[in-house]
């Protein structure tokens, strides 16, 4: 049972229930489906597929819907492809028409108004260098083509140094959000986050669906405006995803390093999910076996402390799906098995006036027992899945086994680093509900006799509050 989760992107290659079976058994935890490609009937039949599998496999695979965002791309090109040349001006126009080496056209209405003059205009994921000139403030920029090359039609802009006025939402992503939460997802991805304030207008947007169904936000970490914010926005999301394609682009590619470690810092401290995403295992996409630096990027990763790492094109249009998802597997498993600092000091309970100081020190205590006494499991009961999420922070070698009545909270649990979590709605007395527990683990071999097992609980049980007990139990 490896600790760190995987995060894997489906797609035209991993579409079928045979495959996404094979990815599962393989060891992926979450099924992510980015909406920039694929219809929304495609979309359906990737949840219902992964929710085939589910019911077939007795599993709780989350779904995150990974929304588009403000993506700013350049039109058609002629001919499909073109040659800008370096040390040529150009034009960038929102005018539509098709794209040539003389004149460009992005979809972005505003460009003109946002950008200033000496501001970078990155195309291809920086692959193409521009330089502003001039813009009359209305529709046309007049550009310098500092490094050039071949550009082809609908690649993605990147403006690190403009201050973009598009909202966080699209149109596209409100209609994909109404769609994602009608299919009832688990996790919606908030892609190019600039502040604290997107994502409480995504919380906006989500609450007026109604009903009781939890869905997490993981904010994408992509833009150097979010870095800023970075305090705020965390004390906002449910999770972070350290999105290092873009985040590379927009940023100096030496600092991605850096920034990754204090994103995932920080969400230790704060007790939230962190995904890092983007070519974790890139040569996977054609090739059977990773390169060595990707194996390393993988470890570090896991070392860092990450919940999850992700794949993307590599199992969305790869060859290989569940190979990668296996390969991936056997790095994590030997990576926590011989290397991972576990036990680390995340978010210690200091503030007795919080309404959590109870349940909060309850969760690091049974950390702290647990590795003390080398106990098989941490087991909690739980409504909201918080307890999981800070027993999970503190990152016990203990294996966390959590158990709820809410449905709702399981799948999302699977982002969790650690968490295995199981559906358990009884409502009678604490002594009688930890021996069910722990003989359900027993029978399933997660425990044996003679072990330690720690549990914590709210009491009364019926009316699932905060957790207020621990107990350490030998199995018998």
């Amino acid at each position: 049972m490896k600790r760190t989760k995987i995060v894997a992107t489906l797609g035209p290659a991993s579409s079928s229930l045979a495959v996404i079976e094979k990815m599962v058994k393989a060891g992926m935890n979450v099924a992510r489906i980015n909406f920039s490609h694929g219809t929304h009937e495609e979309i359906a039949d990737l949840i219902n597929n992964v929710r085939a599998v589910n019911k077939s496999l007795n599993r709780n695979i989350a779904v995150l819907a990974d929304l588009q965002g403000p993506k700013l791309r350049i039109g058609d090109v002629e001919n499909g492809k073109v040659k800008l040349v370096k040390n040529k001006e150009l034009l960038i126009t929102t005018k539509k028409c098709i794209s040539t080496n003389e004149r460009l056209y992005i979809s972005y209405t505003k460009f003109p108004k946002d950008v200033k003059k000496g501001e970078k205009i990155l195309v291809d994921d920086g692959k193409l260098l521009l330089k502003v000139i001039s813009t009359n403030k209305k529709d046309t920029v007049k550009a310098k083509v500092v490094q050039g090359g071949i550009l082809s039609s609908k690649k993605g802009v990147n403006l690190p140094n403009t201050k973009v006025s598009l909202p966080s939402l699209s149109r596209k992503d409100i209609k994909d959000l109404d769609f994602a939460m009608k299919n009832k997802v688990d996790w919606v991805g908030l892609s190019f986050v600039r502040s604290a304030n997107d994502i409480k207008e995504l919380k906006k947007r989500i609450l007026k669906y109604g009903g009781t169904k939890r869905v997490g936000i993981v904010a994408k970490i992509e833009k150097p405006e979010a870095v800023k914010d970075i305090d705020n926005i965390i004390a906002e999301t449910n999770a972070l995803m350290v999105a290092r394609g873009d985040l590379g682009v927009e940023v100096k590619m030496q600092e991605v390093p850096t920034i990754q470690k204090m994103l995932v810092e920080k969400c230790l401290v704060a007790s939230k999910p962190v995904i890092i995403a983007t070519h974790m295992m890139e040569s996977m996409i054609t090739a059977i076996n990773p390169t060595r630096a990707e194996v390393n990027d993988v470890a570090n990763s896991v070392l860092d402390g990450a919940d999850a790492v992700m794949l993307s094109a590599e199992t969305s249009v790869g060859k290989h799906p569940s190979t990668v998802v296996e390969t991936m597997s056997n790095i994590i498993e030997h990576v926590e098995e011989t290397s991972y600092k576990y036990y680390r000091n995340a978010a210690i309970p200091n503030d007795v006036a919080s309404d959590r100081y109870i349940s909060n020190s309850l969760c690091y205590s049974a950390s702290k027992i647990a590795g003390r006494t080398k106990s098989s499991a941490i087991i909690t009961l739980t409504h909201s899945g918080y307890t999981a999420l800070k027993i999970a922070s503190y990152r016990p070698k203990t294996r966390i086994f959590v158990f709820t009545g809410n449905m709702e909270v399981i799948a999302t649990l699977n982002l969790v680093w650690g968490v295995k979590a199981f559906y358990y709605n009884s409502e009678e007395s604490t002594d009688h509900t930890i021996a069910e527990l722990i003989a359900f683990l027993k029978e399933n071999k997660y425990v044996k006799k003679n072990d330690f097992v720690v549990n914590i609980s709210s009491i009364p049980l019926s009316e699932k509050g905060k957790s207020n007990m621990l107990k350490l139990s030998e199995v018998e």
